[in-house]
């Protein structure tokens, strides 16, 4: 029976209460002082002595209470932790400020494959030293690669600190590196990341989420090729999201950010010690974090050559080996990769090995350019605006529509890239709520406009800029069909504004 004693605090009273408890020999398990509490563990108290003691304790004087209780609060304290342990899927332990183990969670368990009791730290992994490097250090490390019962784990360790800021030990848990991953990969998803996020109704927008969305259920190499800033990133985003890898790691690499050898560690990790500043233990690379999931290789074509033949290798088995590593890692990751480059010409030229191009080729994905999405510039234009407001917290602004036609005609050689940009500027610098062509800044997009006289009415510019859009267009497409699907308006629309201007009427 487990009981609880309240008093006011004054001097003599937790001596007094004891003494009461040692007169009648009670069998106590526990006794924990607290002031102005009492708590007692008393298996052997029986019903009819607890009113007699109960009695007495009252009789001592500043005694308020006396109840029983389920737990005292050490154990309630420890049945939480127990609990809380419990319920984590990563191996995790206990630990006291001597590195003792006091606790493990059956997780660890599982993961140690056989009985936690008699072992020490230093027994439960494969470095005796890291035992001591852990007090050392107030049990404040980086996380680290560690072994345990043949199998690769991250260790992350907690401090703990009692009341007086002493160190009581640490909480120990194991991290898988995949699950790591997916921390990574959460921590780079900021916007939504489904196909539904990838504006436009365009006929060449529709077809590549209709042709990508069949390719995301296929587990097999995905190359997306487009021009810089046409999004691809995002299309790979989408399409591992609707994979059955979804739920799993997306990770991605620029190879064209990273030198050669910084590029190679960061895919494939590094072994310890395998180069000056290397972090103790090693260090897993994007495969292993991204284990179930996909890794993303963005600029393939900027791969070195010696990268080239270390990721068919891998592309081949699903095994690599680490920087300066000895021993296979063998993951299941699907490759997306993306370039602007043409890679068939790279391999004519001995700059881009022909059997990787054919292993990443296997499933492809064309992201059109800007300039042929028709009247997704203008949604994409609006989407932005009302971005970038949010952004830099301005009241809602609009474009006005003597912009449409200079955002339609632009080539825009950024692609989506640079039309955000150019909104955001616009967004940023124009002070009315109404954004007008001159708030626009694309280069030679409006030069000819801005070379005539400004005498002119807004008709006449109009039709002029009208009348120069259509010329230069009908040149790459010359017929009413397919300058209107350019355009994103009907073939009759177009085909009377062409005998408006005579244009093509040779």
């Amino acid at each position: 029976m487990r009981i609880h004693v309240t008093f006011i605090d004054r001097v003599g009273i937790t001596q007094e209460v004891l003494a009461l408890l040692g007169a009648r020999n009670l069998n106590l398990d526990a006794v924990e002082m607290v002031p102005p509490n009492v708590y007692i563990d008393a298996p052997t108290l029986k019903p009819q002595v607890l009113e007699e003691l109960r009695s007495a304790l009252m009789a001592i004087s500043g005694v308020q209470t006396v109840a029983v209780i389920d737990l005292l609060p050490s154990q309630h304290r420890r049945l939480q932790l127990s609990a809380l342990l419990q319920a984590m899927s990563d191996p995790a332990l206990l630990i006291d400020h001597q590195g003792q183990v006091l606790l493990a969670n059956p997780a660890f368990s599982r993961c140690l494959g056989k009985p936690l009791e008699a072992l020490t730290l230093e027994q439960l992994f494969a470095d005796p030293a890291l035992a001591d490097e852990l007090q050392r250090h107030g049990f404040r490390l980086p996380m680290r690669e560690v072994i345990v019962n043949g199998q690769a784990f991250l260790l992350d360790a907690m401090p703990l600190t009692g009341e007086d800021t002493a160190q009581a030990g640490a909480l120990l848990t194991l991290f898988h590196p995949n699950r790591i991953g997916g921390r990574l990969s959460a921590l780079q998803e900021q916007t939504e990341s489904s196909f539904a996020a990838l504006l436009g109704s365009s006929e060449p927008m529709r077809t590549l989420v209709a042709r990508a969305q069949r390719l995301a259920q296929l587990d097999a190499p995905l190359l997306i090729h487009g021009e810089t800033g046409t999004g691809k990133e995002l299309i790979a985003r989408a399409s591992h999201s609707a994979s059955p890898r979804g739920h799993e790691p997306f990770l991605a690499l620029n190879c064209a950010a990273l030198p050669e050898s910084l590029a190679e560690s960061e895919l494939f990790g590094y072994a310890s010690g395998a180069f000056t500043g290397a972090q103790r233990g090693g260090k897993p690379g994007l495969l292993e974090l991204a284990d179930k999931g996909t890794v993303f290789l963005d600029e393939i074509g900027e791969m070195s050559l010696y990268l080239q033949a270390k990721l068919l290798r891998f592309l081949n088995d699903g095994r690599f080996r680490r920087v300066a590593g000895e021993r296979e890692i063998q993951v299941d990751v699907r490759i997306i990769s993306a370039t602007h480059r043409d890679l068939k010409a790279m391999v004519a030229a001995g700059t881009f090995r022909e059997d990787l191009y054919y292993r990443l080729n296997v499933l492809t994905v064309d992201v059109p350019p800007l300039r042929e999405r028709g009247q997704d510039i203008l949604a994409l234009a609006e989407a932005f605006l009302q971005q970038a407001c949010t952004q830099i917290r301005r009241p809602a602004c609009r474009l006005a529509s003597s912009t449409h036609a200079a955002l339609l005609g632009y080539r825009w050689p950024g692609n989506v890239r640079q039309l955000q940009n150019v909104i955001f500027r616009a967004a940023a610098i124009c002070e009315q709520p109404l954004i007008e062509l001159n708030d626009l800044d694309m280069a030679d997009s409006h030069s000819t406009v801005s070379n005539e006289s400004t005498e002119e009415s807004l008709e006449a510019s109009l039709a002029r800029f009208e009348r120069e859009l259509l010329s230069r267009l009908y040149r790459d497409f010359p017929t009413t069909r397919r300058l209107a699907e350019r355009l994103g308006t009907s073939h009759t629309a177009i085909a009377k504004r062409l005998r408006k201007y005579g244009i093509g009427q040779t």
